[in-house]
């Protein structure tokens, strides 16, 4: 019976150590600058410095703004010999950790992007079946804040492949904020809550105010007024 009471009082705990996300972060939403709806891929770490140095002259800093975040396209089109990411020798040349430690000189944080699928929606190397690896990573370089993106998924459950990165990033022992980029198909707003500190409702957002013409021979995302329209279910 001792046994049996000590196993029953000990499950809880390891349960409640092992599978959380940090807390006391985005108690206000999160301020900051992601380089997809200007830049897509085509972004570097001059690009990002630029920024950050914009963000105090501007005055964004001490309006709250703090978080640079670095979206799809950072990272080589290859993982290394040992599995790990890689940032694109040429648009990174000095290595993430650089870029990163920049942002932080400047008293802001710096955030990535990658995806719970195979690859990123741009084709390079998403963290399915790394995300403990990944994660370690970033955490080494210094990030502060992750865009976690939902391409390549098949198959996936998305709880439990967010609540895996989750878990990953919690073992790091680094505070990271955590955005789920999971696009409202299987209603984030009902489960994210104990998984990440954010998460998305809708697809894409565009830089539009209101309707526009859509082009069939590419993506289209929403504008501000469609991205309103579909949230009126999620209240």
């Amino acid at each position: 019976m001792k046994k049996l009471f000590l196993f029953l009082v000990a499950m809880p705990l390891a349960l409640s150590l092992s599978a959380r996300k940090f807390e006391g972060l985005a108690i206000t939403p999160p301020m900051g600058w992601n380089s997809w709806n200007t830049f897509g891929v085509k972004i570097d770490e001059q690009l990002v410095m630029e920024i950050a140095d914009a963000f105090v002259s501007l005055g964004l800093k001490e309006a709250g703004y703090e978080y640079l975040v670095l979206d799809d396209g950072w990272m080589d089109m290859q993982r290394d010999a040992e599995g790990n990411l890689t940032p694109h020798p040429v648009k990174f040349p000095h290595g993430i950790k650089a870029v990163a430690d920049y942002v932080h000189s400047k008293g802001l944080k710096f955030g990535l992007y990658n995806c719970a699928g195979s690859k990123t929606c741009a084709g390079y190397p998403g963290s399915r079946g790394h995300e403990y690896q990944d994660a370690m990573k970033y955490a080494q370089w210094g990030a502060d804040f992750l865009k976690y993106d939902w391409c390549y998924a098949e198959k996936l459950n998305s709880e439990g492949a967010y609540i895996t990165m989750r878990d990953a990033l919690y073992a790091t022992e680094r505070p990271f904020l955590f955005s789920l980029c999971e696009w409202g198909s299987t209603k984030p707003w009902t489960w994210a809550e104990n998984v990440g500190h954010m998460w998305r409702t809708t697809g894409d957002i565009g830089p539009r105010f209101g309707p526009y013409e859509k082009k069939p021979d590419r993506f289209n995302p929403d504008c501000v007024l469609d991205i309103l329209d579909k949230n009126v279910p999620t209240r």
